[in-house]
């Protein structure tokens, strides 16, 4: 008896919880046009980023490891055009940030690795 009282108590906090979160807006789909168009996707041995639409000098780009959440790549200042060499990435997803020079995540996506 004294062990069912913690289990139903956590079972009612993750309950309100997850309501409370179900009341959240959903995300504003404004119907904006993506800046980073990357290709080939999924990419063997290179990838390439090209900034489209509202490029903007002084822009950063991160790329994660999209299971490990290492940092891989990391570019101040992108060009509007460019590639990279995935000799050092494995196989597998990764997840890149678009950062504006104030340091807000203007844009982020995903792309593919394979071997």
């Amino acid at each position: 008896m004294k062990r069912i009282l913690p289990i139903v108590s956590f079972i009612l906090l993750i309950a309100i919880h997850s309501q409370g979160q179900s009341t959240r807006p959903a995300p504003a789909t404004d119907g904006t046009t993506k800046i980073v168009k990357l290709y080939p996707n999924p990419a063997t041995s290179y990838i390439n980023f090209d900034l489209q639409g509202q490029y903007q000098r002084g822009l950063t780009l991160h790329i994660y490891n999209g299971l490990l959440g290492r940092k891989m790549f990391d570019s101040p200042n992108v060009p509007e055009k460019f590639t990279i060499n995935l000799n050092d990435f494995g196989r597998g997803v990764y997840i890149y940030h678009l950062i504006d020079a104030t340091g807000r995540v203007i844009e982020t996506g995903k792309f593919q690795v394979s071997r």
